[in-house]
């Protein structure tokens, strides 16, 4: 397939752009940025143009044709620390997508698969009940997370509803393994609180090929958990991460501290508890987690086809 990519050079993007080549799809990379797109290499296809500028997205677009379209489009260079820090990213979670998906239905694309996240079940304790993909999902509540929950929804439905396209929603764990945030425990910049509920959780390598499989078997309307087998909480998963890189144990900061410091990360670390299943993923796309957990002796349970 002739694949756009909108978030090629971020850090799914990246290894996600080699991954689609090796499985022998062609890129087109979307980006407001010529240079970064050059330095993809020359096998890459650059469309440069701003996803939520529309006008000038479609007519960058003009006379281009692509078999799918992967939305992988956030504004988070590092994790947020702040409410704020999810403003833009809820933007294109909303009319980002919405541009999109006029530029695929502009270069004939039939199949459409965005980027989700697991906190679209809510920020909250949601105990020890595994949520698979029929839970509730992007249903906000009225606290300070209602506009990040409402956007994951609005992204989801645009996507999974749309008439004329086969979409599917990949509903990402926390990412770990990337560069930058082994440069953040080392310079001991991502603090730890004391207690905190269990996350769902994801290695970027993981991210990637689960995205591949979407594309290629995902069913039309699907969303699916991507999410490693061990749900962990914020502290346990930093210290293990840290102790894996060879940098010193994160600093941990009081309860009272954290959530003053660091009002979104509280929402994630100390509010949130979510046991997601990986069990519509594992088969119905045929993949599986290499790295079951962010404990790197934890043994992989296989993909049972």
């Amino acid at each position: 397939m002739r694949v756009l990519l909108a978030g090629a050079t971020g850090a799914i993007g990246r290894p996600l752009t080699t991954a689609l080549q090796e499985a022998g799809h062609e890129v087109v990379a979307l980006t407001r940025h010529l240079a970064r797109a050059a330095a993809m290499g020359q096998d890459v296809t650059p469309l440069v143009a701003d996803a939520l500028d529309r006008d000038a997205l479609l007519r960058a677009a003009d006379g281009l044709r692509v078999d799918a379209v992967v939305h992988q489009l956030t504004a988070l260079q590092k994790p947020p620390v702040r409410h704020s820090g999810m403003t833009l990213t809820n933007t294109l979670r909303t009319t980002g997508t919405r541009n999109l998906l006029e530029l695929a239905a502009a270069t004939g694309a039939t199949r459409f698969v965005t980027q989700s996240i697991v906190f679209g079940y809510g920020y909250t304790d949601h105990g020890q009940h595994e949520l698979t993909e029929d839970a509730p999902f992007g249903q906000p509540d009225n606290g300070r997370t209602a506009p990040h929950v409402r956007a994951m929804g609005i992204n989801e439905r645009l996507v999974l509803e749309h008439p004329d396209l086969e979409g599917m929603a990949l509903r990402y764990g926390l990412f770990h393994g990337g560069d930058d945030l082994a440069d953040m425990l080392r310079a001991r910049k991502v603090p730890v609180p004391r207690g905190g509920g269990d996350l769902g959780w994801i290695h970027l390598d993981d991210a990637v090929t689960a995205t591949v499989a979407a594309l290629e078997k995902g069913s039309a309307g699907s969303a699916y958990n991507i999410v490693d087998d061990e749900p962990a909480s914020w502290r346990t998963v930093m210290t293990e991460l840290a102790k894996g890189y060879g940098a010193p144990a994160p600093r941990t900061l009081p309860t009272w501290l954290f959530r003053l410091a660091a009002p979104y990360a509280a929402a994630v670390a100390l509010d949130t508890s979510l046991h997601v299943s990986n069990a519509k993923a594992r088969r119905e796309l045929g993949w599986a987690p290499a790295h079951p957990s962010a404990r790197p002796d934890t043994p992989a349970i296989p993909c049972r086809r």
